[in-house]
């Protein structure tokens, strides 16, 4: 009985202590905005990991940076900086070609000089150098409820464009020749998607830093591309994962005083790598998408 008893008191305290941290509204807005990105970045990370076009989504937060310090040296919020770059960055990658992921030496050299025009900027303004190290790795601790209902703004037109092109970008991802001859545009289509891809960027960047946007809009994805090839399965379970990962994350970095981003990039890895080593539905870059 008193064992029982005992039992019982240690899981209530237990409860107890891993609520306390809700008592503080900054880590109630975190985990709100923590998980309004998660959302979003598991579903276009899906489709970005499906496409290989990984390193394009990388090159858009890093040009991202580039925007977010320009604003900050002319008086501007540092998030509609970095919106406006990536917006304008990932258009461009879609009129380069159909086939942007053809382009990576192109994309590397504009982000390196993407990341060249971010140090000149903190050059010049160099009060704003706190703002970049948040901008780089992330500060969702640090925000309120305005850029919480941003976000959400965001996320909303973010997956809904998403949904708007999902059947196209299926078939132009999947069979490109068949889908040309079909007479899907597919410049279009990948060009609208890199926009996408560029929202959903600068919204994770508000999360875990510009440096580690693959750890949600890569991580999550092809991990639940190495468990299931079905594609609304694949999708849920992506963000479920980048979910996961977010808030656990959050609630490790709150109780051990580890920086949040990190907690998150290690949950993501550690993630990816268990499924690596799990028997997926079909050996790794030859995943089958089909529909439940």
């Amino acid at each position: 009985m008193n064992t029982a008893m005992n039992t019982a008191m240690h899981t209530i305290m237990g409860m107890g202590t891993i609520t306390d941290m809700f008592q503080y509204d900054f880590m109630n807005n975190a985990f709100a905005a923590a998980g309004i990105v998660a959302v979003v970045s598991g579903a276009v990370g899906y489709f970005l990991v499906m496409r290989a076009q990984a390193f394009a989504g990388h090159a858009l937060s890093h040009i991202g940076f580039a925007g977010a310090t320009g604003a900050g040296l002319i008086g501007i919020a540092p998030l509609w900086g970095l919106i406006g770059f990536s917006l304008a960055a990932g258009l461009a990658m879609g009129l380069m070609s159909e086939r942007i992921s053809n382009r990576d030496v192109a994309i590397g050299v504009v982000l390196a000089l993407a990341l060249g025009f971010g140090l000149l900027f903190l050059h010049y303004y160099t009060a704003f150098a706190s703002q970049a190290t948040a901008l780089l790795f992330g500060n969702v601790l640090a925000v309120d409820r305005g850029t919480i209902a941003l976000l959400a703004g965001l996320g909303a037109i973010t997956l809904a464009a998403l949904a708007a092109i999902m059947r196209p970008l299926i078939f132009a991802s999947l069979q490109p020749e068949l889908a040309e001859a079909k007479g899907v545009p597919l410049r279009f289509v990948g060009t609208a998607f890199l926009a996408v891809v560029a929202l959903a960027v600068s919204e994770c960047a508000q999360v875990v830093g510009v440096l580690l946007v693959f750890a949600l809009m890569v991580g999550p994805p092809a991990a639940a591309q190495r468990l299931t090839s079905g594609l609304w399965s694949g999708l849920a379970l992506s963000a479920l994962f980048a979910l996961a990962a977010a808030w656990l994350g959050l609630t490790i970095a709150f109780y051990s005083d580890w920086p949040v981003s990190f907690c998150i990039a290690l949950l993501s890895a550690f993630g990816y790598f268990a499924c690596l080593a799990m028997p997926g539905p079909r050996p790794r870059g030859e995943v089958e998408f089909v529909p439940d």
